[in-house]
């Protein structure tokens, strides 16, 4: 970078504004990957913030070049939580828009894990002139678990896979009679937040048969537009039309499969980037099994009346 690049803690602070930015729209951007942009004065005074809304709306590199239109001329940096495109897709490539405009450094989270893709943005911005660095560290690891998802399908053809299980303080998944759930508040909002950030979620018949579960987004602001898959294993057809109908009426796509990579396949040819197993001990167990999850959330009700319930985050690498 040049001497005149923003200083490092700007840099890092920036990351940080436009990571929290994409996440905000996790779930809502499919096919295309949650991505944040800031653009930064040479002095690091933030200009504009901006993320990738959905497909067909601008890119974040391009909204946030918009948002300065009146600070021309103070435009330096930009941060981006993923390598911009270098090819036309909906929108024009993210280089294109920042080569025509005054940025003389671009920093980046995350390469482009798109095979499809030829030619790399940054290979491209660097011919051109400008400044290209990749960040290296937390701010790496982070902008690498954003687009997890999106790279899980263009590399594996599969959704990235959270599987979220409840226990009691004594091991049951099961709630107690007449009851529907048994974790705390805090536990069923970071239920909804898992929700909203998944494309799909998938349970099982047994579950619907047993619950009636709503499986929509309430306790959490949910930024999605298209309709929410609702992916359910039903080998014997158990799944009642009413039950169906109901999704549908609640803003659902509901889709009935007979196995479980029938499930994957369709739910990875309609776009889908995450899904959340939402389902009873048995369909858990069969994914656990099969080795079919990235992300586990194993959230335990506490054994005392008032204490908070623990929530255990696992990562499929780290429990390989």
């Amino acid at each position: 970078m040049t001497a005149l690049s923003p200083p490092p803690p700007a840099i890092a602070q920036a990351f940080r504004l436009a990571l929290e930015a994409a996440r905000a729209l996790a779930g809502a951007t499919a096919p295309n990957p949650p991505v944040g942009c800031a653009v930064l004065a040479a002095d690091g005074s933030v200009l504009a913030v901006e993320a990738h809304q959905g497909a067909g709306l601008p890119h974040a590199e391009a909204a946030a070049l918009a948002a300065c239109r009146d600070r021309w001329d103070a435009v330096h940096t930009l941060v981006v939580t993923l390598e911009p495109c270098n090819h036309h897709g909906r929108t024009p490539p993210c280089s294109q828009a920042i080569l025509a405009g005054p940025a003389r450094a671009v920093w980046i989270g995350a390469r482009d894990p798109n095979p499809a893709v030829e030619g790399g943005g940054a290979q491209r911005l660097s011919a051109a002139g400008l400044d290209v660095a990749f960040v290296v560290g937390p701010l790496a690891a982070e902008s690498a678990r954003l687009i997890a998802p999106f790279a899980m399908r263009a590399t594996q053809g599969r959704p990235w896979l959270t599987i979220k299980q409840a226990f009691t303080a004594d091991g049951s998944m099961i709630p107690p009679p007449g009851e529907r759930t048994f974790t705390s508040e805090a536990s069923l909002d970071l239920a909804h937040a898992l929700r909203r950030r998944a494309d799909a979620v998938i349970t099982g018949s047994g579950t619907i048969l047993a619950d009636a579960p709503l499986l929509t987004v309430r306790r959490v602001a949910d930024p999605r537009r298209a309709p929410r898959r609702l992916a359910i294993l039903d080998r014997r057809g158990r799944t009642p039309a009413a039950y169906l109908a109901a999704a549908r009426e609640r803003g659902l796509d509901p889709s009935l499969h007979a196995d479980i990579p029938a499930l994957l396949a369709d739910l990875a040819e309609g776009g889908a980037l995450e899904a959340l197993v939402e389902a009873g001990p048995t369909l858990s167990a069969a994914f656990l099994a099969a080795n079919l999850w990235d992300e586990r959330v194993v959230i335990t009700k506490a054994a005392r009346a008032g204490d908070p319930d623990t929530v255990e985050i696992v990562p499929r690498a780290k429990a390989a």
